[in-house]
């Protein structure tokens, strides 16, 4: 390697370190701007699935029904802010009168706003880690739609922060079986019978659900034996 080469990388290291030092304050931005949009919101659900979804599709609708039911109840809904699933839970919101917060989050595809945000509560996000934190803290439950990696992604960061006790338990409700069923079945015999890696606790924290007021009914039994509260 000469010299130039080497001085040339030396001097991109440098300027890597120095951006990050920076970063840490991007980030702090994104957690207090979080926290003080979202700390008035009073109880609410969360509501993941795919983008991908259309209007007019099955999915669509369910969730559309979901969070209309859900506040009608008196929760506010929380979705990812984007298209799909997430618009759909966003138009039930408005729909059933309750509250409608998007957590967008910036990527080179798919993503932008939908028009059924409450205009106080749209908030957008460059790191992922910041908006699951903003997920897992201000939610009173969670609802898992038919979605792709992204979904699997939260449902999975959800259950884990669950099982190992670092949030309190709230309602977890995989809608659609022909979806989750497959899933659920591999975890029952692979993950538990066959491995041991999840006891019977791990399953029960799992609820799956058909319709909107299977939904409904799973949240407001869970609230009818514990308090609404911060997750952490």
């Amino acid at each position: 390697m000469n010299d130039t080469i080497r001085l040339s990388k030396q001097r991109r290291w440098a300027e890597s370190k120095a951006h990050s030092s920076w970063q840490i304050f991007k980030i702090m931005a994104e957690f207090v701007d979080g926290f003080e949009a979202l700390a008035k919101i009073g109880p609410c659900i969360s509501i993941f699935g795919s983008a991908r979804t259309k209007p007019g599709e099955e999915y669509y609708e369910s969730a559309v029904e979901v969070s209309k039911r859900l506040s009608e109840e008196g929760f506010g809904i929380i979705s990812g802010g984007g298209p799909g699933i997430m618009e759909a839970a966003n138009k039930g919101a408005q729909l059933g009168g309750g509250k409608s917060v998007g957590l967008n989050i910036e990527l080179p595809f798919e993503q932008h706003s939908n028009p059924f945000i409450d205009r106080d509560a749209s908030l957008h996000f460059e790191y992922f880690f910041v908006r699951k934190v903003m997920f897992t803290k201000y939610s009173q439950g969670f609802v898992m739609m038919p979605g792709g990696f992204g979904t699997m992604d939260e449902f999975f960061e959800v259950a884990t922060l669950i099982q190992t006790r670092k949030m309190s338990p709230v309602p977890l409700i995989l809608f659609g079986s022909d979806y989750w069923g497959g899933l659920l079945d591999w975890m029952k015999k692979t993950m538990h019978e066959r491995s041991g890696n999840i006891s019977n606790n791990d399953l029960d924290l799992l609820k799956i659900a058909n319709t909107a007021d299977e939904v409904a009914e799973h949240v407001l039994n869970f609230y009818s034996r514990n308090a609404l509260q911060p997750n952490f």
